[in-house]
């Protein structure tokens, strides 16, 4: 049998939830939707979490474009992942087009081709293919599934003679 108070989520005033809001955010740089479904878990109401989001934005604790630009970056730099990977992300984050853009503006692309060139580098040291055709075809998979376009792909493939 299992504890039910254990499994019971507490519930937060608006005060408390705006304390605990500002720390979240202050934390890390969050999308306004993962705040707004923070303060949902935490049983607070619709008109509460949109003063309460209205509240950190003006407060500067919130700030979607901030966030956009440190995601987009942090995907790429970290775990090297591609624009086609990182826009899916921040649209389920519910991250509007236009800050996409300006996120992706912030993208040095040189730092983008360097970055594809030392995944594709590292995954070919994995692969013990000898035929050039199926090693080609699975970096070039590879690549696709950490959100690299496809073109791009195919011109560093040919540089690297494959």
């Amino acid at each position: 049998m299992f504890d039910e108070e254990k499994t019971r989520k507490k519930i937060y005033t608006p005060k408390q939830a705006l304390l605990k809001a500002a720390s979240y955010c202050a934390y890390q740089e969050r999308a306004q939707q993962e705040v707004r479904d923070k303060l949902y878990e935490w049983g607070l109401h619709h008109e509460d979490v949109e003063e309460i989001i209205s509240q950190l934005i003006s407060d500067n604790f919130l700030n979607e474009e901030r966030f956009a630009i440190a995601y987009t970056l942090g995907k790429l730099r970290i775990k090297s992942w591609g624009k086609i990977k990182i826009k899916q992300s921040l649209k389920l984050k519910r991250v509007s087009d236009p800050l996409i853009k300006i996120a992706f503006s912030k993208i040095d692309l040189d730092e983008y081709e360097d970055k594809l060139h030392d995944l594709l580098d590292k995954k070919q040291l994995s692969l013990k293919d000898k035929d050039a055709y199926i090693l080609k075809n699975k970096l070039f998979q590879y690549a696709l599934s950490r959100g690299f376009e496809s073109d791009l792909i195919s011109s560093l493939l040919k540089e690297k003679g494959l």
